[in-house]
């Protein structure tokens, strides 16, 4: 079903706080090979304001070599940093906080009555996996469920969030002193698939039961494209598909892209050089950040 290949996606480059939050694991998986990483980077600048903009995969493999000397570069000439939101491990009270608040629920069914019967041994398997018990997911809300046992998928293939960009950049910043920011809470990113409808949620939750071997498959290719800059092919993976569900286009990308190009807009009347990075999703073809800034007529150049 192809809305499920697309909120798996969303997961690693669109931004789901708790994957990327709860995604650990002690596996060594190889570094890159192939052609040297050339992630997209651009930058959007007038006489006294530059605003680099980094197209970031929230999960890698243990020792992924992604950096370049031009992304080194705009890191050492940026004055702070923001990001989609910022989850801390030193305090990981707000995150908790919003998946308390949001994520559970009163009186909700059962969770293996939410997946068609076919599916309920896989819930099953997914669920002893997780090493929560079954009877916490029956409190959660369905889209909860569904990103705590993706969060346990990413992890079986080696993927890390504190591998992931995102962690690897405020670490780079907060140990120059460098201020780092966040475009949305926790609660205002996870509020976005609160929203969601339930049919959307449950479709969700049936992407995190899928074969293991096809969803790894398909993080090997988006890995793939990320990697090389290929804006092309991320945005085919994102906003072309993502046309056979407008409220999930809608809440996770439009929205969002929306608000993002408004504080980039507004945050060009400040002198200095900051960097953000959002999830590559946002930053590729019709709709995204870079082409609503240009609509607003900023100039917006590829650097690397």
């Amino acid at each position: 079903m192809r809305l499920l290949n697309i909120l798996r996606r969303a997961a690693v480059a669109l931004g789901i706080a708790t994957t990327a939050a709860g995604c650990s694991s002690a596996a060594t998986t190889a570094a890159s090979s192939g052609p040297a990483p050339r992630p997209a980077l651009w930058q959007v600048a007038d006489k006294d304001t530059t605003i680099y903009l980094f197209g970031t995969i929230h999960l890698l493999p243990q020792q992924y070599q992604w950096r370049t000397a031009k992304f080194d570069d705009a890191v050492n000439r940026a004055n702070g940093l923001v990001v989609e939101t910022i989850i801390d491990p030193a305090n990981p009270a707000p995150l908790a906080q919003a998946m308390a608040q949001l994520g559970l629920g009163a009186n909700l069914p059962p969770l293996a009555s939410r997946v068609p019967a076919e599916k309920r041994a896989a819930l099953d398997a997914a669920i002893r996996t997780s090493g929560y018990p079954a009877a916490v997911f029956d409190r959660m809300e369905t889209w909860a469920a569904a990103v705590t046992l993706l969060g346990t998928q990413f992890k079986s293939f080696g993927l890390e969030g504190e591998e992931g960009v995102e962690t690897t950049l405020r670490n780079s910043f907060k140990g120059s002193g460098k201020p780092i920011g966040q475009l949305e809470t926790n609660a205002e990113q996870l509020g976005f698939f609160d929203r969601l409808p339930e049919q959307a949620q449950r479709d969700l939750l049936l992407s995190a039961l899928d074969d293991p071997a096809g969803a790894r498959k398909q993080f090997d290719a988006m890995l793939a494209s990320w990697s090389r800059g290929d804006v092309g092919a991320i945005a085919r993976s994102f906003n072309e598909e993502m046309a056979s569900s407008p409220p999930l286009k809608d809440a996770l990308l439009t929205q969002r892209n929306r608000n993002w190009a408004g504080w980039i807009e507004r945050r060009m009347a400040q002198p200095g050089t900051v960097m953000v990075a959002v999830g590559a999703g946002h930053l590729a073809g019709s709709g995204s950040v870079l082409d609503l800034l240009e609509k607003r007529g900023l100039k917006v150049t590829r650097v690397q």
